[in-house]
């Protein structure tokens, strides 16, 4: 099992390329099933929860073919797919669930087996299942799978979808299925993630039919069929916002090329106020963000909330600037109720941090010193990174394979801007 070596101490400086979206990239693989011509997406990220995506769609029938070296992907669902995505493949990764919607649409059936991944939380199915339910699908779950059907002779049928929270995961299922629907559909309390917008445009490309994408109503009037595409998958905010932090712990000079500062309020905000300067704009490559850092930051207090709010996916990062910044700061997380889990592996690395419940109250301290710490999920990964750049002596951070599945060659980048990091076996 992979492991990461870090030598604390250094700054960083230099250019970093965002790759694409992972949270954007697995909705719009599965948006392939909903058509029998070919799509093409560019700017796909190298990164294991994509090849697991890939894997259960060539299980099902469709044909993915790597185009090149810029991360191309070219999909062919055919007609007669085997419309079923089983446990030894779902298990890894929740995102799996995102082939019900356009299965569904597309062929009247499915049969998904409920999901896995990170031991973050519950995500439960249940709204998924109520959506699809009132486009008038007929669904069980039976021996940890959900078996989907429509009525003979039957197409997916317009609804009025309000959903009991927001859900990126379920928005984007039913967008998918919605776009084959017959009539009208509303997603009332929809998703409003640069994802999740990503992925409307995608559509919108094959020839649906959407407005108000962005915002918390959508609307969707379905159409007979949609064609092939070409789409380039947005870059990674969250893999943007976790270089942020790291430039911010550490300190330097950093430029992310194709960054989308527009994409990163919440975070930025927060990081400008803690004493970093950030500078945004465009070139003629493309959209960038700018960090400069130097001396110890401002604790700053946040609370998660859903996009436009700051993102579970960076209170992992934030907490490790929090850790080593100048004065206390209150965390509170209110997505997922398991999301703690790095604090303990902080602690070990000197870290002060105390929790209660939703809560993490952080004093923040000069120096962390260089351990041997353990991975627990995707993000707290980079979160222990980051203070691995920071610790004094060697930190070794174990089980990466986690960090393996949201970031495309995290130590390559780093490497490259200064950091001391290697990959061991």
């Amino acid at each position: 099992m992979d492991k990461l070596l870090i030598r604390g101490g250094r700054t960083l400086s230099g250019e970093v390329p965002i790759s694409g979206a992972k949270n954007a990239a697995l909705p719009e693989l599965c948006a392939a099933l909903l058509t029998d011509e070919a799509v093409t997406l560019t700017n796909v990220p190298r990164l294991r929860d994509v090849a697991t995506m890939r894997q259960l769609l060539n299980n099902m029938g469709v044909r993915t073919d790597t185009l090149g070296e810029r991360g191309g992907i070219r999909l062919q669902a055919p007609d007669g797919l085997r419309a079923e995505a089983p446990y030894d493949l779902v298990k890894t990764m929740r995102a799996s669930v995102l082939v019900l919607g356009p299965l569904l649409a597309r062929f009247g059936r499915a049969r998904v087996s409920l999901p896995g991944g990170c031991a973050i939380g519950s995500r439960p199915v249940d709204q998924h299942i109520k959506g699809m339910q009132a486009m008038g699908a007929e669904i069980s779950v039976e021996h940890g799978y959900m078996e989907a059907r429509l009525p003979q002779g039957r197409r997916l049928h317009g609804a009025r979808i309000a959903t009991d929270m927001v859900t990126v995961t379920g928005t984007e299922n039913f967008l998918m299925a919605a776009a084959l629907a017959q009539g009208e559909t509303l997603l009332e309390n929809a998703a409003q993630e640069p994802e999740v917008t990503d992925l409307a445009e995608m559509l919108i490309r094959m020839g649906a039919k959407i407005e108000g994408h962005g915002t918390s109503r959508i609307h969707v009037q379905g159409v007979d069929r949609l064609k092939g595409c070409e789409h380039q998958v947005v870059a990674d905010r969250i893999e943007a916002g976790t270089f942020l932090c790291a430039v911010a712990a550490t300190g330097g000079d950093v430029l992310l090329r194709c960054g989308r500062a527009d994409h990163l309020d919440a975070v930025i905000d927060k990081l400008t106020e803690a004493g970093a300067e950030i500078e945004a704009g465009a070139n003629a490559a493309g959209p960038f963000i700018r960090i400069r850092a130097s001396g110890r930051m401002k604790a700053q207090s946040f609370r998660t909330t859903e996009y436009p709010g700051f993102p579970t996916d960076m209170q992992a990062q934030f907490m490790t600037v929090n850790c080593i910044a100048e004065g206390a700061s209150k965390v509170t997380e209110t997505i997922f109720e398991n999301r703690f889990m790095h604090v303990n592996e902080l602690v070990r690395l000197g870290a002060r941090i105390q929790t209660e419940g939703k809560v993490a109250m952080v004093e923040g301290v000069e120096r962390l010193s260089g351990a041997t710490v353990m991975a627990t999920d995707l993000r707290a990964s980079a979160s222990l990174v980051i203070a691995g750049l920071v610790a004094e002596g060697e930190t070794i951070v174990d089980r990466i394979y986690h960090l393996d599945r949201g970031y495309d060659q995290m130590e390559v980048k780093l490497r490259a801007i200064g950091a001391d990091i290697e990959r061991i076996k």
